[in-house]
């Protein structure tokens, strides 16, 4: 069974990937956060006027320390809890990770968090898992940064046997479990998609054997060299993918979406925003289609118009280009 097969019946990755086509997902949070909770208050009402739009999914992140140097907070919120709030706000959209930390969460958590969350969707959540980029937050787990990459298979591999099998004998230095032991509920489907981000500090063989997809960063968004490094990064991965078969490759980028649609293409803050209008951005897309790039996920957060008038050009000028894929409904949860 190829892995288009195998995610057939998931309404989440069936909504956001098939081979040759792009789809758009919306980055939370929608604005940053300044110091004042209230002030993240009013994204739900743009959220579901997304979920009625051809976008294909929302993205979140799992930030859970705060550090002054990194200098970004994320979406502040715990990202299952609000996985859980978007799933009851809802009804159409993928609901995305991008990335848990695998190696700072316990397996058993993150299986049981993510068929949680996968079940009152309906079958609706894609998992990025990443091995953690922030080295600040280890020592506060009590983890050794230097140990990570051994943690991360390990993690991803108990995640896979506790989601996909019923009671599986597992052990290693992450614990032991069996006497039939188990973790309900299961997916869906039977089983979640899992994206594998950057390097998680693995070979490129293990990513292309292992992970159901790849979540990578974009590179040089606006120059020609990046848009053609991107491609041969793809095409380079995907000549390692056993049989052939078709995995996504998933990536972002953060706007500053300019009122006037015919806006040339700017690199801001050192490359890490770039400020463009829908026309050019349009065509900037359809390149990263062109060179095997399956989604892309959009941010607002760090633009300098209101995010809600933002992701409104957005959706009707962008989003009709790259419509979210047909797929199987959500189904109901069982509540």
């Amino acid at each position: 069974m190829d892995d288009v097969s195998a995610f057939a019946a998931h309404p989440g990755f069936a909504r956001m990937f098939t081979p040759g086509r792009l789809t758009l997902g919306l980055f939370l949070p929608l604005w940053p956060y300044s110091g004042d909770m209230k002030a993240m208050a009013g994204q739900a009402e743009v959220i579901q006027r997304a979920d009625a739009s051809p976008l294909s999914a929302l993205w979140v992140r799992d930030v859970p320390l705060y550090d002054p140097g990194f200098g970004d907070v994320g979406q502040v919120y715990d990202p299952w809890t609000y996985l859980a709030w978007l799933a009851a706000r809802t009804r159409r959209l993928s609901l995305a990770a991008g990335s848990a930390v695998f190696t700072l969460r316990h397996p058993i958590d993150l299986a049981k968090q993510s068929a949680s969350i996968d079940q009152l969707s309906g079958g609706r959540l894609v998992l990025g898992a990443a091995s953690g980029d922030r080295g600040s937050e280890f020592p506060a787990y009590g983890i050794d940064h230097s140990e990570r990459a051994e943690r991360y298979r390990e993690a991803f591999h108990w995640f896979r046997e506790l989601t996909q099998n019923t009671a599986p004998g597992i052990s290693s230095a992450l614990g032991r479990m069996g006497g039939g032991l188990d973790v309900l509920p299961k997916p869906v489907t039977g089983r979640i998609p899992l994206l594998v981000t950057g390097s998680s500090q693995q070979e490129p063989q293990w990513i292309a054997e292992q992970a159901d997809g790849w979540l990578i960063h974009p590179g040089s968004p606006n120059s020609v060299a990046g848009i053609g490094a991107l491609g041969r990064k793809v095409a380079a991965w995907r000549q390692l993918i056993p049989g052939g078969r078709f995995k996504p490759v998933a990536t972002n980028e953060w706007l500053d979406l300019a009122e006037d649609p015919h806006t040339a293409p700017q690199s801001l803050r050192g490359g890490f925003v770039l400020r463009i209008g829908t026309q050019a951005l349009i065509e900037h897309l359809h390149r990263w289609q062109e060179r095997g790039v399956n989604h892309a996920a959009l941010g607002v957060q760090h633009g300098r118009r209101p995010a809600a008038e933002a992701v409104a050009q957005l959706i009707e000028e962008v989003v009709p280009h790259f419509p979210a894929l047909a797929g199987p409904e959500p189904q109901a949860p069982a509540w």
